[in-house]
C-alpha cells in the first residue's frame, strides 16, 4: 500500500510540473498585446549584438538599452539541453543581468529597456520554445527593473522581431560579423563652412 500511494504521488507530482511548465510561456498573442515597446531600428540592434557577440544556434544574448536605444550593457551565453522551461530562462537571464548592470528597483517607472536575441535552429515561426523565452524575459525584467523589450530570433534565414512582423535576412546565423555594428559607428565629423561656422569661429578667435 505504501509503495502504490508513493507512486501515485510521484506520477501527480509529474504532471503538476508538466502543466506549470507549460504555462510558463506567452503565445504571440499575448505577448503582442503586453504592450512591448517597438524599437526604433530593430535592424541596427541587431546588426550590434551580432558583431559584438557572433551568436551561434542554442545562444541567447541579452542586453539593456536606455532610452535613446543606445547599449548599456549586453551578454551572452549557451541554452542548457533541457526542455524549455520559462521559469529556467527566467534564472539564466537574471543571473546575467545582475553580472552586468544593476537593477533599477528604486525607480518608480522603468527608463532601460531589455532585449532578447535567441539564435536557434528552424524557421522564424514561433514556437513553444519561443513562448518560454518570452515568458522569461518578462519575468526577469520585473526582478530587475527594466523594461520589457522585444525578443528577436536569429535563423539561418534572417532575424525576426517577435509579434511585431520586422525582420530581414541579414545578418543570419551563418552570416559573418559587419566591420562594425551601426550603433558603434564613429560619430559624425562636425560640418565645416556655411555663416554658422564663420560666426563660431570668429567668436573663437576673439
Amino acid at each position: 500500500m505504501t509503495f502504490g500511494f508513493a507512486s501515485s504521488s510521484a506520477a501527480s507530482l509529474s504532471t503538476s510540473a508538466s502543466a506549470a511548465s507549460a504555462s510558463r510561456l506567452l503565445e504571440p498573442a499575448e505577448w503582442a498585446s503586453a504592450g512591448i515597446p517597438l524599437l526604433r531600428d530593430p535592424r541596427e540592434v541587431v546588426s550590434g549584438l551580432h558583431a559584438r557577440h557572433r551568436p551561434t544556434p542554442s545562444m541567447a544574448v541579452v542586453a539593456v538599452l536606455d532610452p535613446e536605444e543606445r547599449l548599456c550593457a549586453s551578454a551572452s551565453f549557451t541554452r542548457r539541453p533541457a526542455p524549455a522551461d520559462g521559469w529556467m530562462f527566467r534564472n539564466a537571464l537574471l543571473a546575467q543581468l545582475r553580472r552586468v548592470i544593476p537593477h533599477d528597483l528604486r525607480r518608480r517607472t522603468p527608463v532601460r529597456t531589455a532585449v532578447l536575441l535567441y539564435c536557434r535552429e528552424g524557421d522564424a515561426r514561433w514556437t513553444e520554445e519561443d513562448g518560454a523565452w518570452m515568458w522569461g524575459l518578462r519575468d526577469a525584467c520585473t526582478l530587475h527593473g527594466l523594461r520589457c523589450g522585444a525578443y528577436i530570433t536569429l535563423t539561418h534565414d534572417g532575424w525576426q522581431v517577435l509579434g511585431e512582423g520586422r525582420g530581414g535576412r541579414r545578418p543570419n546565423a551563418d552570416s559573418a560579423p559587419e566591420p562594425f555594428a551601426l550603433s558603434e559607428a564613429p560619430p559624425l565629423a562636425p560640418r565645416t563652412g556655411g555663416p554658422v561656422s564663420e560666426v563660431l569661429r570668429r567668436a573663437a578667435a576673439r
